[in-house]
């Protein structure tokens, strides 16, 4: 039994000796099962020096004058600047298809308030929880507002109104703009040009005309 011992004693020793031995022991770790994953070939972002690019930056800049596909020229424009945003004038061309989007916007974010018709009458004051009407699109004060106007009232909101900036990108504000210019063209307002860029504006004459003509309707009320 004693000897039993002895030789359990004598292995066991042996193998710790064995394993201690770090000149024995193989180091490689053998072959990589997906070595793409394990040691990746891809560029660091910010690294330098690595002999593709001609100023050995990874991360390139765009070419100068272009923006990313998908995105806005930005205006570089502050709520303070009220003045230039009302000058704006819409940068994308209105065609069927931008106007029928400009209506589907209008009715899930602006409907619910100015109303469908563009009246003011919209199912929050109808249903009685505002109690002053929202502002009529169709009346002469708003025939008179710029295209620019009401793209600084999304953009920071105007009265009651809150910002709608998180929910329309650039292109959807100018959308809904349009729709609402479209409709005002045929209440009274601007002409409105399909397919024109910047279309959706008010002109001078026609600003100086229907303000007079709010003027004219205040003055016998």
């Amino acid at each position: 039994m004693k000897k039993q011992y002895l030789i359990t004693l004598i292995i066991a020793g042996a193998a710790t000796i064995a394993a201690c031995n770090s000149g024995d022991v193989r180091r490689n770790p053998g072959k990589t099962y997906v070595p793409d994953m394990t040691y990746s070939r891809a560029y660091d972002a910010y690294t330098k020096n690595n002999g593709v690019t001609r100023d050995s930056l990874v991360s390139q800049l765009p070419v100068p004058g272009t923006i990313a596909r998908g995105h806005a020229l930005p205006d570089h424009l502050t709520e303070a600047d009220s003045v230039a945003y009302h000058a704006l004038t819409s940068p994308y061309a209105m065609g069927e298809k931008e106007l029928a989007e400009g209506k589907r916007l209008y009715n899930i974010y602006c409907g619910i308030c100015h109303g469908t018709e563009l009246d003011g009458n919209g199912p929050l004051y109808a249903s009685g929880k505002f109690a002053a009407m929202p502002a009529n699109l169709k009346g002469a004060q708003y025939l008179a507002m710029s295209a620019g106007q009401m793209y600084y009232a999304i953009m920071y909101g105007k009265n009651m109104m809150g910002s709608y900036a998180s929910q329309l990108d650039h292109k959807q504000r100018w959308e809904v703009i349009a729709y609402i210019k479209k409709v005002q063209s045929e209440n009274g307002g601007a002409p409105f040009t399909m397919g024109q860029a910047g279309a959706a504006t008010v002109t001078a004459d026609t600003a100086k005309a229907v303000t007079a003509s709010a003027d004219t309707v205040k003055k016998h009320h």
